[in-house]
């Protein structure tokens, strides 16, 4: 299922291949976020000409709206959205959990209130398997409870005990469904949660890898913590991981976060940051190649832009880049012109995924111990 290529020298990166049931993946690897089966404002040819191998659909948006009957009954979420390459399925309890007051949680599982229209549903292990399976994901996330930051060592304990429990239900629950299945390949990805508790990352996942799954999440990250203590419950988990599977860092991050988090030993990464910063008018630009590695990030309706016909980026080849000016694309957010937003996202996700190809060549080229160190955010 995992391969790996190549090793770096100087760090835990790696490069890797995830073969899947729609095709295999180069690591390290970003998804793409299609929250509710689709990138925002972009189509699947595009993200495929990019360069995009997998993406991301989100599990409780889809069964709440449209369906994940419906999905079934379409084919697939692969034949629902046209989108023909391996796509990655969270569980859905971190927006569960993110509803707050509107939660209710016990060894069952979730209980709790719609954020489209109040109504009430119960997530369980068994419930986000079957909800995954009807979407015919290739990897499939088990339900874990997310205990936020900050949390007190009790509060981490727990998460740590039901996460167990519920990944046994879960693996019970797919091995029973999974033949009769849309998507008889998908593969069921454990999680590791901890929190900021190092022997807690130690214990989560001795039991996770306990359970015999052949790929990692790590999740309960980039959840308000500080970037230190983010990075320091990666490293907590990864050494009680096998070597040889691959380990997806849930909601990471930032180009500069990503870069660190390759060398700790990650392999897969998912983020909203390009397609949301993107509806903000937040664009990212590599630095020029004189001036060493690294990048910058600008605020397309900056005043300063307004009369500035050079490209967004003078290293990028993207259609934006290639063909509008800073100054008129300015003049498509500050009119609310949807193709603004479109050419934004354009390019955020084509940087994004540029910048994952470039960390593997740094890797196979013995490189990236050099890249890594030189490579932040730079303020311009």
């Amino acid at each position: 299922m995992f391969t790996i290529t190549k090793k770096d020298p100087q760090s835990k990166a790696r490069t890797g291949v995830i073969k899947t049931a729609h095709g295999e993946v180069q690591t390290p690897v970003f998804l793409p976020i299609g929250t509710k089966g689709a990138i925002k404002s972009i189509a699947a040819e595009e993200l495929k000409f990019w360069g995009a191998e997998m993406i991301l659909a989100n599990t409780y948006h889809l069964w709440l709206r449209p369906g994940d009957a419906l999905i079934a009954k379409a084919g697939g979420l692969h034949k629902f959205m046209n989108w023909k390459d391996a796509i990655f399925t969270d569980s859905g309890g971190f927006q569960v959990f993110s509803l707050g007051k509107m939660v209710k949680v016990n060894e069952q599982g979730v209980k709790f209130q719609s954020d489209l229209d109040g109504s009430t549903h119960i997530l369980t292990p068994e419930i986000s398997v079957q909800i995954q399976l009807n979407l015919g994901s290739d990897i499939a996330v088990v339900l874990d409870e997310f205990p936020g930051f900050p949390a007190t060592e009790k509060q981490a304990e727990l998460s740590v005990k039901r996460t167990t429990a519920w990944a046994k239900r879960a693996i019970h629950e797919h091995v029973k469904l999974l033949a009769g299945s849309i998507n008889p390949g998908q593969m069921q990805w454990g999680i590791v949660q901890g929190s900021t508790y190092k022997h807690l990352r130690k214990q989560a996942a001795e039991e996770i890898v306990g359970l015999g799954f052949k790929g990692f999440c790590i999740g309960g990250v980039a959840v308000g913590e500080p970037e230190e203590q983010m990075f320091q419950a990666v490293n907590d988990a990864i050494p009680h991981l096998p070597e040889d599977s691959p380990k997806h860092l849930l909601g990471v991050g930032t180009p500069a976060q990503i870069v660190a988090a390759v060398a700790l030993g990650c392999d897969s990464f998912d983020c909203v940051i390009p397609t949301r910063e993107a509806r903000h008018g937040k664009f990212y630009a590599n630095l020029k190649p004189q001036d060493g590695e690294g990048y910058y990030t600008l605020n397309i309706m900056n005043e300063k832009f307004k009369e500035d016909f050079s490209p967004i980026d003078n290293t990028c080849n993207c259609y934006a880049c290639g063909n509008f000016t800073r100054a008129y694309i300015r003049h498509l957010f500050m009119s609310d012109e949807p193709l603004g937003i479109r050419l934004a996202t354009m390019h955020n996700l084509r940087f994004y995924l540029n910048l994952m190809q470039r960390i593997r060549e740094n890797i196979e080229t013995e490189k990236f111990g050099e890249f890594v160190t030189q490579y932040k955010e730079h303020k311009m």
